[in-house]
């Protein structure tokens, strides 16, 4: 299956709490869309959150952030890994 790494860029002062939380709103729902998200990071200071899953494509990854309640900027496939 695909992977993809999507961006948020508005989540200044996220708190490891408060990435946790978005990411188990995630994770709650992903199997609806065939998604398995792996991994999430932040960097509180410049509200970039970063979040790497696996999925059928990039829209039902983007339709379960957006059922969560953070939408991604950005998804991108990650079709090369090492």
């Amino acid at each position: 299956m695909p992977e993809f790494m999507d961006v948020h860029t508005t989540m200044q002062g996220v708190t490891p709490e408060g990435l946790a939380e978005a990411h188990d709103a995630d994770l709650a729902i992903q199997d609806e869309e065939g998604v398995n998200f792996k991994q999430a990071w932040a960097d509180p200071e410049s509200g970039m959150v970063f979040c790497l899953s696996e999925a059928p494509d990039a829209g039902a990854v983007q339709r379960i952030h957006e059922r969560a309640g953070h939408p991604a900027d950005q998804i991108y496939e990650v079709p090369v890994q090492i």
